[in-house]
């Protein structure tokens, strides 16, 4: 076939084309032959032929054969040793040390024809580990569930990493194919088929994606090039990526077309980076900014959205490419996270150390994104953040749970059994009303008991290592440092560990219904009430009330005020009350118009309300006031 004939979507991989037969490309610069070997039938292990690739410019080999197509098994044979895995691999059906499987994506009938994306404005986040989701850890699983989510009030999931990795579970940070969905929750079209019910119902669905390093195990990369690494950079766990080094134009390439592939060819609606502090490059152009900008070309029109996680908080992330940015739209707001966490539990140490999870924290958080952004940072001895002041509320997102700190909490609890209820109602109000985009994290709007702990199927020597170096990191924590709390906690290779954390959404909504009711309604709340639907921190001002009580005044048109008063400690009766954003618009008292401590809730009931000649908020408590004309203004009117 002549190369003008050739359609591919991706630089590398096995494509199938229109006219028969399969397009496979491959990059190992350095090397002298390379041949793909097809199996004989799925499984069977044995070769059944061997065709070899025609060495391109750059390093590149590539070669179609007319025997292959859709489902067909192959690896490719380097230099004539062995045989390897695709790197671009479509489907890994025995798992990473298995033969690659050609997948035409054409095949996929979509019905979302008519979805234009999701912006930054208005959304809910909702982080899911597909594989504990539901008691079947599948894609198909997690489909029932879908309009229920919708209903919650959920827009947008956020799945956790997906890409092919060693064992039968892990969270998916460990991947080695990225191009491959794993084969522990479904096929690629369960996948597909996933995206487009989330779609049918509303939802928007977006990737946490790994391009900061490759998992341990499985990794056949530098079987083909040496060059997609780099010993110039470190990395907590494995080697550096190379962005910026000697032949790093076919590696950023890779993980470019990694972002489209998943836009494009699954539908999704945006990526979470991870640790981007960990994606090196000194290039001009970062690779960050490549890849939003390749995303958002692949989406075809579609609105996508891109947000990073960034433990710095380089604030540039989040800033226009045109202004030397790097154009995602929104970051993880880690200080927001671990300012609650400390206000909740008390407890201010390790990474914790440099909060209180005082009210003034709590009001700044929400008026300007992060609260370190130069300041000096113990816990690091060194300055940490850059400034946000002029950043709107959608560049941030919050959340008091995510995986991370859930399995950092030692045993995998969650944050409701680490404080008390009234406390952890009235932080969820705080973080469901407030104008940042929040995020929950799976089983958090109904209470679940399980918890989310650290697991990967991972044997040998190397189970050994990742057990040893989960203690050595939860060590930072006092309550680590005894021997009996290290022998408590649980082996990340334990299939225990990962069964544990199943979830049952539909009985756990049922039983725990007074919490899943406060998030219901709270969102609820969020989307249709006028003022707080506006989601704009620049109207929104706060002031603290006492050692653990601050309010929010969030500015509506024609002085149609909200108030937002969050009481963490005994209860406060706002009388005298010398602070100006408590005095309600001309001729109107405050309104009660919801409480936390509603029975609807588990509260222990609403107090008597008089809102012209006091403010009185029950300890550990949330209330929401509104304006309405007094008596006096009624019978003048």
């Amino acid at each position: 076939m002549k190369a003008s004939r050739i359609r591919r979507r991706l630089p590398v991989g096995a494509e199938v084309q229109p006219s028969g037969g399969v397009h496979f490309r491959v990059w190992a610069p350095g090397h002298k032959k390379l041949e793909v070997v097809l199996e004989e039938g799925r499984g069977s292990g044995r070769e059944q032929d061997s065709f070899p690739l025609e060495p391109e410019k750059n390093g590149f080999f590539s070669a179609v054969v007319d025997s292959a197509g859709d489902g067909t098994c192959y690896r490719f044979r380097v230099d004539g040793r062995g045989q390897c895995p695709d790197p671009a691999s479509r489907w890994q059906p025995e798992g990473v040390h298995g033969p690659s499987q050609v997948v035409d994506p054409a095949l996929f009938r979509w019905s979302d024809r008519d979805w234009k994306g999701i912006g930054s404005h208005g959304q809910v986040l909702y982080e899911m580990h597909i594989g504990t989701y539901t008691q079947e850890g599948s894609w198909d699983g997690a489909i029932k569930q879908l309009p229920a989510l919708a209903d919650t009030g959920i827009t947008v999931l956020e799945i956790m990493p997906v890409a092919e990795f060693a064992g039968n579970f892990g969270w998916g940070y460990d991947g080695v194919f990225m191009f491959a969905p794993t084969r522990l929750y479904g096929t690629g079209d369960d996948f597909r088929r996933f995206v487009d019910r989330a779609h049918s119902v509303g939802l928007g669905v977006i990737l946490d994606v790994v391009y900061n390093h490759f998992g341990p195990e499985g990794n056949c990369l530098e079987q083909y090039a040496t060059q997609y690494f780099t010993d110039r950079y470190e990395t907590d766990w494995g080697k550096a990526i190379n962005y910026d080094g000697e032949d790093s134009g076919p590696v950023r390439e890779f993980f470019m077309s990694n972002a489209a592939y998943w836009i494009s060819e699954f539908h999704l609606d945006g990526l979470r980076l991870d640790a981007t502090q960990n994606i090196y490059d000194s290039s001009k152009r970062h690779i960050i900014a490549e890849i939003s900008e390749t995303a958002r070309k692949a989406a075809s029109g579609r609105s996508i959205y891109l947000v990073g996680e960034n433990e710095p908080q380089h604030t540039r992330l989040v800033r226009p490419v045109s202004e030397r940015g790097h154009g995602l739209d929104a970051l993880w707001n880690d200080d927001f996270h671990h300012s609650a966490r400390v206000a909740m539990t008390g407890r201010s140490e390790a990474y914790f150390t440099d909060y209180r999870g005082t009210p003034q924290e709590l009001v700044s958080a929400i008026r300007w994104g992060y609260l370190y952004q130069g300041q000096y940072y113990v816990w690091q001895q060194k300055p940490r953040g850059t400034p946000a002041f002029d950043l709107d509320a959608q560049n941030f997102v919050t959340f008091i749970e995510n995986h991370d700190q859930i399995a950092n909490s030692s045993f995998g609890k969650r944050v409701h059994e680490l404080t008390s209820p009234g406390g952890h109602r009235a932080m969820t109000a705080l973080l469901l009303l407030s104008p940042p985009t929040p995020m929950l994290f799976q089983g958090q709007e109904f209470g679940t008991p399980h918890p989310f702990r650290y697991f990967a199927d991972f044997s040998g020597e190397l189970a050994k290592s990742v057990r040893e170096g989960r203690v050595e990191f939860l060590k930072q924590f006092r309550n680590m440092l005894p021997p009996e709390s290290q022998d408590a906690l649980s082996d990340p290779a334990d299939p225990t560990a990962f069964e544990e954390c199943k979830l049952d959404p539909d009985e756990e909504r049922s039983q725990n219904e007074p919490i899943f009711r406060l998030h219901k309604d709270l969102l609820r709340m969020r989307r249709e009430d006028p003022v707080f639907r506006k989601q704009n921190n620049s109207e929104v001002f706060g002031a603290v009330l006492g050692p653990e009580a601050f309010l929010l005044r969030f500015f509506g048109e024609d002085s149609d005020d909200r108030l937002l008063i969050v009481n963490l400690d005994r209860d406060v009766e706002l009388k005298p009350a010398p602070e100006p954003l408590l005095a309600p618009p001309p001729d109107c008292e405050w309104e009660l118009i919801w409480s936390s401590e509603s029975p609807d809730y588990g509260g222990s009931g609403v107090l008597p309300f008089d809102g012209l000649t006091e403010v009185r908020v029950p300890g550990r408590a949330a209330i929401v006031l509104k304006p309405k004309p007094t008596e006096k203004a009624k019978d003048a009117s």
